[in-house]
């Protein structure tokens, strides 16, 4: 049997290289000129971005050993069905504020960028709090059930981003102008420089991103507290979340029941973090739940979740 690959500073440092290239190829070559991404265009990042992750799992299998590449995929795997509520709350955003289609991308593009590093450093003080502080793990189960309950019974009020703090904020302090100069995120205004109504936009995504993130990230520990596994997890997820937002932002009404899902999800993620038994000192009570077993149960959830919408859906429109 070979011996497992110990990760390193520079296992860091290349996978970190490696998806600025991506991220350079993507906005200089393949989207250097705005243009409304259509579906199938859309469809097809989504199997790249996906096909490269497992591609990382399986060489994970290789070098670390099977339970990682299970800790990884299942990370992922949760990282991702969390980004789908965070996909419908962009549409949304988009909508408001009335962003064309061909300037959305961008703003994606550079509010991804934002987000893994906000995310690169929530992980850094996550995995900090939890090597220090064993018990921070109750907390964030326990959190993750109230939120995941949460979410089940509160009311879909829509979005409101002229109300949130960080537009308030920013038109108070920042020289903003309400109308857009193509995708450009700075114009001049009678000689004077000022940000167009596109960086306002970004603000709201990424302030958006990172409530979202106050789920995500705890989710991910209850998986695994690797700091490598979870930091390349939601890296994929979040690269891969763009051209998923242009699969999924014109089907909003076909998903109604995800939202119940990922409270689901929220729920068994908080509970299994609660009874883990990876934990020093050993705790009173405690129950092993298996990586597959667990990407198993959120896969199912996940799945369930998208069929019966569609089919309530399609009798929705029969009945109509």
């Amino acid at each position: 049997m070979l011996a497992l690959v110990e990760i390193t500073p520079w296992h860091w440092v290349g996978f970190i290289v490696c998806v600025l290239v991506f991220l350079a190829l993507d906005l200089g070559v393949f989207h250097r000129k705005a243009h409304v991404v259509s579906f199938k265009e859309a469809l097809g990042w989504t199997l790249v971005w996906f096909l490269l992750a497992v591609i990382f799992a399986v060489g994970m299998g290789h070098f670390r050993g099977r339970h990682d590449a299970f800790s990884f995929f299942t990370g992922y795997f949760i990282e991702l069905s969390l980004s789908m509520d965070n996909v419908f709350v962009i549409a949304l955003i988009f909508g408001f504020f009335r962003v064309p289609a061909e300037f959305q991308h961008r703003v994606l593009f550079w509010g991804i960028l934002g987000a893994l590093v906000m995310r690169g450093v929530m992980i850094w003080a996550g995995v900090e709090l939890i090597t220090r502080f064993d018990w921070v793990l109750y907390l964030f189960g326990a959190f993750l059930v109230f939120t995941g309950i949460k979410m089940l019974f509160s009311k879909d009020e829509g979005v409101h981003p002229d109300q949130s703090l960080v537009v308030r904020i920013a038109k108070k302090f920042l020289p903003i102008t309400s109308e857009f100069d193509d995708q450009n995120f700075v114009t001049h205004v009678n000689g004077r420089k000022m940000l167009t109504l596109l960086f306002l936009v970004l603000l709201v995504v990424e302030s958006t991103d990172l409530i979202f993130a106050v789920d995500s990230i705890p989710a991910i520990f209850g998986v695994t507290r690797d700091p490598f596994i979870v930091f390349t997890s939601n890296v994929f997820a979040i690269l891969g979340l763009r051209s998923m937002y242009f699969v999924l932002a014109g089907a909003i009404d076909l998903f109604h029941y995800l939202k119940v899902g990922l409270s689901v999800v929220l729920v068994f993620i908080g509970i299994k973090m609660l009874i883990d038994p990876h934990g020093e000192p050993p705790r009173w009570f405690q129950f092993d739940i298996p990586d597959i077993t667990s990407l198993l149960i959120v896969v199912t959830i996940i799945t369930a979740s998208i069929l019966i919408s569609l089919v309530a859906a399609r009798r929705a429109k029969q009945r109509t």
